[in-house]
């Protein structure tokens, strides 16, 4: 029999733990002196591992003179980390969240169907990814023009996230496209959609309109690291992506389109750093 409330609450403790990660990182990133920062230049387009913003310009190697000195006396700033070490810790953190839930959700015996997985082909068949990738590219309009008027109104995104994590050689391009960004879509929409809304919808009868907002506020939280525009339109999107999980209740659809978004981020305004890799 499932243990609807149990599960509920393992989700809680994760989101919080989520969260209040995010809030540490922010303050780290926001540690560092504004010149030991990776170069940048405001466009009134972009987006960050998920969601749109101002493009930042990744420093090149041989243009970082200027920060040599703080990555030997503080190996440990973001900044001074290799970009593979960044992508690796990415794929750590994602995935033990989205691994502890997934483990709760045996212990526990909650049904696949109450996270959105059934045998209809909206569900998991070709249908469904289909729907995603049409998704992804609209979200991903959305949060362009999102960021464009954050832009016109003066509201600060800050893409310093992103700008650490574009690759530098090709391989790390296919480890960011073809593992990273899989692993955070999927995490984030099993923690923030499937968990958050499906679960406790389907097992306590609670509002999934209601979970919707909860939840998307959390998200937007969680990316507190990206500024006031950052939260603002990660949480619009992520009530969006709600919305199409409510709508269509299939976990695969919104995985594909946040994968799709995210994806979509960095290959239309990091694609500069492949041309530097030649």
């Amino acid at each position: 029999m499932p243990n609807w409330a149990a599960f509920v609450g393992l989700t809680g403790v994760i989101v919080s733990f989520v969260v209040l990660l995010a809030h540490l990182s922010q303050r780290l990133l926001d540690a560092e002196p504004a010149d030991r920062r990776p170069t940048v230049r405001l466009q009134p387009t972009g987006l960050d591992p998920g969601v749109a913003g101002s493009r930042w310009i990744r420093v090149r190697p041989a243009d970082r003179s200027a920060t040599a000195e703080h990555a030997v006396t503080n190996p440990d700033s973001p900044s001074s980390m290799p970009t593979l070490a960044l992508l690796a810790n990415v794929v750590l953190t994602q995935g033990f969240f989205g691994g502890v839930l997934l483990v709760g959700a045996l212990v526990f015996s909650i049904p696949l169907s109450a996270f959105g997985v059934g045998p209809e082909p909206l569900s998991t068949g070709v249908p469904a990814v289909g729907l995603g990738i049409a998704l992804g590219i609209g979200l991903w309009i959305g949060s362009e023009l999102a960021v464009a008027v954050a832009d016109a109104a003066g509201i600060g995104y800050d893409q310093q996230v992103r700008s650490m994590l574009t690759p530098t050689t090709m391989g790390e391009w296919v480890l960011l496209l073809a593992v990273v960004l899989p692993i955070v879509a999927a995490s984030e929409e099993f923690v923030f959609r499937a968990a958050a809304i499906g679960v406790p919808a389907t097992g306590l009868d609670a509002s999934p309109w209601a979970l919707a907002v909860v939840s998307s506020l959390a998200f937007g939280v969680a990316h507190g690291a990206q500024g006031r525009a950052g939260v603002v339109v990660t949480g619009a999107l992520g009530l969006g992506l709600a919305s199409v999980y409510i709508a269509t209740g299939s976990l695969l659809v919104v995985i594909v389109a946040h994968y799709v978004l995210n994806a979509t981020e960095f290959l239309v305004h990091e694609r500069r750093s492949v041309d530097s890799i030649e």
